[in-house]
């Protein structure tokens, strides 16, 4: 079984880290390179940096600041937000990311998925799912969560699969923020559809959260924010208990 990866995300607007519930009622959680840095010496795995509101205002990301962070850490670096074109991805992966995300542009173009897999590698291509529950099924929302587009997430993920995503980042808008637990129901069924890494997100609040993820939502990775930024649970505590349940995860810190 591969390791499974503890993530913490950076959502970032106005060049601060900001954390809300339910994708509203953002609060300022601090500098993204110093909470990027802290993250590194912590023992993360990865790190995820969305310029959430990129999309929405229909600008680009902050090449500048994507540069400063990559420049302070040396774990993988994911980056996404306003990502419009190969060009743009080639852009940032320049600047020291080494995946991009695209959730908007991805929705608008499919296509684009398809290219930027062909010219960096499926493995640079995380396509992010932003979900929310309706009835027996979940909905797609686009630009940051504040536009549904009225596409069955699970048939999306397996289009963006098939178009050449190498990693799924899904996250719950239900459960984003509230810190009950993620919606291992949406990711159990994802991850029985794809053959591609499955990033859990939203929801964390306890340590049992994370297992439950991996175990129930069979996912290969957990993301949280609010949690981490705040100091109410350390990386090295979800990593322990991994350990203890017999779940791989990588122990250097």
């Amino acid at each position: 079984m591969l390791v499974k990866r503890i993530i913490p995300c950076l959502d970032v607007t106005g060049g601060r880290v900001v954390k809300g519930v339910n994708f509203v009622d953002l609060i300022d959680a601090g500098d993204p390179v110093e909470q990027a840095r802290f993250y590194n010496d912590e023992g993360a795995d990865e790190l995820i940096f969305l310029d959430i509101t990129a999309s929405s205002d229909g600008r680009e990301i902050l090449l500048d600041m994507v540069r400063r962070v990559a420049e302070s850490i040396h774990i993988p670096f994911t980056v996404g937000g306003g990502i419009r074109s190969v060009n743009d991805m080639r852009e940032i992966l320049r600047s020291g990311a080494d995946k991009i995300s695209i959730n908007t542009s991805a929705i608008k173009n499919p296509l684009l998925i398809t290219q930027g897999a062909k010219a960096f590698g499926s493995q640079c291509i995380v396509v992010a799912i932003d979900a929310k529950r309706k009835k027996n099924s979940w909905d797609t929302y686009t630009h940051g969560g504040r536009h549904s587009v009225d596409m069955d997430a699970i048939a999306w993920a397996k289009e963006a699969v098939e178009r050449g995503a190498g990693e799924l980042l899904v996250t719950s808008m239900d459960c984003d923020g509230t810190q009950k637990g993620f919606d291992n129901e949406l990711l159990a069924r994802i991850s029985e559809e794809v053959s591609v890494p499955i990033i859990a997100s939203g929801g964390a609040g306890t340590v049992q959260h994370f297992v439950d993820a991996i175990e129930k939502g069979k996912a290969d990775a957990v993301l949280a924010a609010s949690l981490f930024h705040f100091r109410k649970l350390t990386i090295r505590e979800i990593k322990e208990a991994f350990i203890e349940k017999a779940i791989p995860a990588r122990t250097q810190y």
